[in-house]
């Protein structure tokens, strides 16, 4: 028996339609799944984008207030892909509401945002899922095993980097993006908060960290009108950044390693350069997002001169089969969010979490607060503990 679970999209910007497609893809890949989302209803404030989107997805109404989306009966399920400094009041309410939320990372702009919204789904008894698709990886989930099965001995060192292109035009619109009041702490909430996911997920909570930050180009031209993604404005008016281009930040893990994790949304010649280096005391692991199928592994007693491996993730790594019948055959990005989907349904189908939790986005939160305030007062920082 397999049940309708009705879903809705709030915000259909690029990460909207990457939501929509998984929901109209994760049947085909888990059809196991005793779930089938059904596309209800899609609220997008700009005129006009919402009916594009129920026109080539099939959603059977629109709206272009969220809140009529927390109200609708016929909801039971929200993905909340609006920008961030909405996610907080959309989650609270949504869950509130009890619906069960998918929302992209970092979950508000504070810790102390994410916490909210991870109380409210707590108190409401419904499940959270987050969008911190780069540990659904194949190869990352692979990494993982290697690392705690003691694989590369014990873990000394790691570098996580993220590295980006996107923002480094001068031509670029200044949008929410740059302003601290909706955009945060910029780089850091955009790209960072996927460097700390992923370096709790492969090594564990990290203690303490010093930050250093950057704003490279200052100035950006106001838009005239709705913008989308990232997109450029020539002759208007300057406006100031007010947040971070680029973060770089040493990390004291729990478990006495050292790291360092560093990113930049100007970085050109840059694009989608994301990816990990951890070593241990007799081998390593390398990955590259892209090369999103491949590891590099060392690993055994030779210590000098020891080689390093190609080896392609298959069937058996994380849920590569759902995809592929042998290894070496591509996943790509949006493959990623279709594991995040089911994971997300499948946790609302068994009322057990599953994949990345609000409680993920709250210890991640708390590392960014962390690198915020070390770059503030240029010093070594305490994470905080969870609450």
């Amino acid at each position: 028996m397999v049940d309708a679970l009705g879903v809705a999209v709030v915000g259909f910007g690029w990460m909207g339609r990457v939501h929509t497609q998984a929901y109209a893809r994760v049947a085909h890949h888990f059809p196991g799944l005793p779930l089938r989302p059904e596309l209800v209803t899609v609220a997008e404030e700009v005129p006009g984008r919402a009916e594009e989107a129920a026109a080539q997805f099939g959603f059977a109404s629109t709206t272009r207030e969220w809140r009529d989306v927390a109200a609708d009966p016929r909801v039971r399920a929200v993905s909340i892909t609006a920008p961030n400094f909405l996610h907080r009041e959309i989650g609270v309410a949504m869950a509130e509401a009890g619906k069960h939320i998918w929302i992209e990372k970092p979950v508000g702009l504070t810790a102390e945002d994410a916490r909210a919204v991870a109380d409210a789904v707590a108190k409401a008894g419904v499940q959270g899922a987050v969008g911190f698709n780069y540990r659904n990886a194949p190869a990352v989930e692979a990494a993982r095993e290697l690392i705690a099965s003691g694989g590369i001995g014990r873990v000394t060192h790691a570098r996580v980097r993220l590295f980006s292109d996107y923002a480094a035009h001068p031509e670029s619109a200044l949008t929410w993006r740059y302003e601290r009041e909706r955009g945060g702490s910029g780089v850091l909430g955009d790209l960072a908060s996927h460097g700390a996911d992923l370096a709790r997920f492969l090594l564990g909570d990290i203690a303490s960290l010093t930050a250093d930050t950057a704003i490279f180009l200052p100035e950006r031209t106001r838009p005239a009108g709705a913008t989308a993604g990232h997109s450029r404005a020539t002759g208007g008016e300057l406006g100031a950044v007010e947040n971070e281009d680029y973060v770089s930040c040493l990390l004291r893990f729990a478990s006495g390693a050292r790291g360092v994790l560093e990113a930049c949304r100007v970085s050109v010649g840059e694009q989608n350069n994301y990816g990990f280096e951890v070593h241990g005391t007799q081998g390593a692991v390398f990955w590259d997002f892209r090369r999103m199928n491949e590891l590099g592994v060392s690993r055994g007693t030779g210590y000098q001169d020891q080689p390093v491996s190609t080896v392609y993730v298959g069937p058996g790594d994380g849920e590569f089969g759902a995809f592929q019948p042998g290894a070496a055959n591509a996943m790509g990005y949006d493959d990623l969010k279709v594991i995040e989907a089911y994971r997300f349904l499948r946790s609302v189908a068994e009322g057990v979490p599953y994949g990345a939790t609000l409680a993920d986005a709250v210890r991640g939160a708390t590392v960014l607060d962390a690198m915020v305030r070390s770059a503030r007062d240029r010093a070594w920082v305490t994470v905080d503990a969870p609450a």
